[in-house]
């Protein structure tokens, strides 16, 4: 039990961590006022941990399936010994990582500066009305 496997993720975690610490810097810039910047920053955490949640859940439930079906097996001598069901728990860490690569990547390739969101919720301004609906007669 040498936890090669456990070694392999960790410069793809290191990347992820601090990927998303350059997208909290560049996201707290944009922001502004204290104000907005507290509530987008609530906003995106507690959409950040539901959405992490949901696909550690489901990694959970898939790699268990491969891992039985024999899709996919793991060397014994190179794994750390600590499973969760069938599979290894350092395969989590992909998962893991990519619950805080995506939403970083989200806010560094936002081209619009968050010049155009309401409070960093997603939702666009409208600065005019929409159009009337042009009578068929």
């Amino acid at each position: 039990m040498n936890g090669l496997y456990a070694l392999l993720a960790v410069p793809f975690l290191a990347v992820a961590v601090l990927v998303a610490v350059a997208a909290g810097i560049v996201a707290a810039r944009r922001a502004g006022s204290r104000a907005r910047a507290v509530s987008g920053r609530r906003i995106a955490l507690v959409s950040g941990l539901v959405a992490g949640v949901a696909l550690l859940v489901m990694t959970v439930v898939f790699n268990n399936v491969i891992v039985t079906l024999s899709i996919v097996a793991y060397d014994p001598a190179r794994i750390s010994g600590v499973r969760i069901g069938a599979f290894p728990i350092e395969d989590l860490a992909y998962a893991i990582g990519a619950a805080f690569l995506l939403p970083a990547l989200w806010v560094l390739f936002d081209r619009s500066g968050g010049r155009d969101r309401v409070h960093g919720t997603g939702s666009t301004t409208r600065t005019q009305p929409r159009p009337e609906p042009e009578d068929p007669r």
